[in-house]
């Protein structure tokens, strides 16, 4: 089966998570799973902006990123996190390493459109295309590929994607079974409550009652583009919890929120009603 794994970055500040998190993607490889991990990192990121005196900056949850804020994003991201992630899943016994966008061209990107300004976010991107072809390659040598959330311009430039975002259109890229999102809370919440399912149709009601907000609204909104896009399950799970992952990936009812497609009417029961 073949998985995309998005870890948020709230859970790599703690190595006690990311080891755990790196011998559950070992066991999902060694079963024989084409696995490509897409992290995030924002609070880590925020932080480090704030000790190098660097305000952030949000428009619909996405941070305007300026070229001085984009390097740092490329250290951060493309450095110091995926390197960490990457090292603690090959001490774990599976073989992985870390890539961005530059590497091999692996993910292209174009610049993000803001109330029809291109450019208004600054060096934001939104993904366009994914080197299926060198995933491939590394999938045959047992290599799990574990990814920046940076995409290449035609410019040459490299450009800051919300990882959320890039996890679902990586997803539907190279045409995944099973889109998992590993969060720093249990799943989609209703008050304290995690909501076991919930349905393509019901997403615009749960942010108009104010349900979601920020991340958990453009996880959502991946989700949905995921599942549109070919994607056979999506799930939102809290990654701090036992198992959690390989709970998701083994397809068990388990821990956290299925997000479902929206349903349709079958032709049979169409044929039903009209009789």
């Amino acid at each position: 089966m073949r998985m995309v794994v998005k870890i948020a970055g709230a859970l790599l500040e703690h190595d006690e998570d990311v080891q755990k998190l790196a011998r559950q993607i070992t066991e999902l490889a060694r079963a024989g799973h084409e696995l490509l991990v897409v992290h995030g990192g924002g609070r880590i990121f925020t932080a480090t902006l704030a000790r190098m005196g660097i305000t952030s900056r949000f428009v619909n949850g996405l941070r305007v990123t300026d070229r001085e804020t984009r390097d740092a994003a490329i250290m951060v991201f493309a450095g110091l996190l995926n390197k960490k992630l990457a090292g603690a899943i090959s001490l774990a016994g599976q073989p992985a390493v870390g890539i961005s966008a530059a590497d091999a061209a692996s993910f292209l990107a174009e610049p993000l459109q803001v109330d029809d300004h291109e450019g208004g976010l600054g060096f934001v991107g939104y993904l366009t295309e994914v080197n299926v072809d060198f995933l491939r390659s590394l999938w045959r040598e047992g290599i799990v590929p574990v990814a920046s959330c940076m995409g290449l311009g035609a410019d040459g430039e490299l450009y800051n994607i919300n990882a959320d975002h890039m996890a679902a259109a990586a997803a539907e890229f190279i045409r995944a079974d099973r889109l998992i999102f590993l969060t720093d809370v249990a799943g989609v919440l209703d008050g304290e409550k995690v909501l076991r399912a919930v349905r393509g149709t019901e997403i615009e009601d749960l942010i108009r009652r104010n349900k979601v907000s920020g991340g958990m609204i453009l996880k959502l909104e991946a989700a949905k583009r995921a599942l549109a896009g070919g994607v056979a399950e999506v799930r939102i799970v809290g990654g701090t919890q036992p198992r959690a992952l390989a709970s998701a990936a083994s397809g068990m009812r388990g821990p956290g929120t299925r997000v479902l497609p929206v349903m349709r009417t079958s032709a049979k029961a169409a044929h039903g009603a009209a009789q």
